[in-house]
């Protein structure tokens, strides 16, 4: 399990790098692009900023989010097909061509020079991006059901970590980057790069298959039509290829799944629009947004290492419940905040919220399948997950500016009683 954790907190310090260098990116292509696919695609934005009645000063926003977007919907099309093959070739060499996958991604983006390249890194690494369901299909192979928790915990702190030194890594680039002509941003995908490949090499030395060849699916024919089968949403959403479960099981099993994917699309929504509140309404610098995500991100890690790893088999779906609970006064709490006192307020019990759902419901679904289907079942759920992630900041766009954020944040948060409940009511 720790090397798992170690591999994926390398893995996410080169991950998060980047999401403070957006704004940067996206003025460096504004003026130096020769493909002609940042005008293209900023017409695009301009029409859907226009719809949403955002202000123009957030163009680069949302241009970020729309890039964010497609990154999370290939994770959708491809956490389920990986995490599939997993189980019939083991985790290991998944593993390996998912992060050397990531690693080329980096490498297009030291290389590029025009846009096109850059989009075209970018949906590599979605593609590729399949190492975070195998880290939780690997804790479930190793561990029992009553130390599971503690692994799906550890992933969690490894995030935490992750989006804790990344970000300050790539607003250090971002602030140097200032008033600097050429290809600056090759420095920060060489770092990137540098951390993809240390993250392959410890990966293949010290990673031990966790999935031995009689516990695999032994049918690659079965594999792959599971795998083609999950490009269907609905099939998705109902785990259709678990044929062996009993019926009440498989109905807890889309409940649980059907909560996630919806609180990930009004949690990710509400977090998009997170930057357009404190910029507006606190008057934040990209240096100030870089603090308030420092904060929930100590939150977290503190939360999630310290006391969420300790909770107890059985106890996870009413912390998970807890969790969903806590984040709906949160977000009335930051939408209403007159206050840096207030905003943090609502910052505190957000994270608070947040380091306890995930883990959680994550062990919760771990527990369902045998031994080879793992692979599949963590796939998907991280793909219903990516599916919200992708659909959520448009959702949140559209609240946001069609009824401030008072109301949005307000009705987000009451929105959040729907998972809650579909939760509340599985086995």
């Amino acid at each position: 399990t720790l090397v798992v954790f170690f591999g994926l907190l390398i893995d996410l310090l080169a991950f998060t790098l980047i999401l403070p260098l957006f704004p940067s990116l996206i003025s460096h292509y504004r003026t130096n692009d020769t493909s002609g696919l940042f005008n293209f695609l900023e017409s695009k934005i301009e029409n859907f900023r226009a719809i949403v009645g955002a202000p123009p000063e957030f163009n680069t926003v949302l241009f970020g989010g729309f890039l964010g977007s497609i990154f999370s919907f290939l994770q959708f099309v491809a956490s389920p097909i990986i995490g599939g093959l997993s189980d019939r070739y083991g985790r290991k060499p998944l593993m390996l061509a998912s992060t050397t996958g990531i690693c080329l991604s980096y490498v297009l983006w030291v290389c590029s020079t025009n846009f096109t390249l850059f989009v075209l890194a970018r949906i590599v690494g979605g593609i590729s991006k399949g190492n975070v369901s195998l880290s939780a299909a690997i804790v479930t192979d190793v561990s029992t059901p009553a130390n599971r928790g503690r692994g799906m915990a550890l992933i969690g702190v490894a995030f935490s970590l992750g989006f804790l030194f990344g970000p300050m890594i790539g607003a250090g680039f971002s602030y140097w980057s200032k008033g600097r002509d050429g290809d600056w941003f090759i420095y920060p995908a060489l770092t990137a790069l540098v951390l993809s490949i240390l993250d392959v090499i410890y990966l293949a030395v010290f990673f031990k298959e966790s999935l031995p060849e009689n516990k695999r699916n032994q049918s690659t024919r079965d594999t792959l039509l599971q795998a083609w089968m999950y490009l269907d949403p609905r099939r998705l959403f109902s785990f259709s290829s678990l044929t062996n479960l009993e019926e009440k099981q498989r109905t807890s099993l889309k409940k649980i799944g059907l909560s996630y994917f919806l609180y990930l699309f009004l949690y990710s929504g509400m977090e998009f629009t997170l930057t357009f509140l404190t910029h507006l309404r606190f008057k934040f610098t990209s240096m100030q947004q870089g603090r308030m995500f420092l904060f929930i991100g100590i939150i977290m890690a503190v939360l999630q290492g310290g006391v969420v790893r300790r909770i107890k088999l059985g106890s996870e779906k009413n912390a998970a419940l807890w969790g969903l609970l806590l984040i709906v006064p949160s977000f009335a709490i930051v939408g209403m905040s007159s206050s840096m006192y207030g905003l943090y307020a609502g910052l505190a019990l957000y994270a608070i919220s947040t380091a306890f759902v995930v883990p959680c419901i994550t062990t919760l679904v771990s527990q369902y399948g045998e031994h080879h289907q793992k692979g599949i079942i963590m796939g998907v759920f991280r793909s219903l997950g990516a599916l919200g992630r992708a659909l959520g900041p448009i959702f949140g766009s559209f609240l946001y500016w069609s009824l401030g954020p008072e109301l949005s944040y307000g009705l987000g948060g009451f929105l959040l009683l729907v998972p809650y409940s579909i939760l509340k009511s599985s086995q």
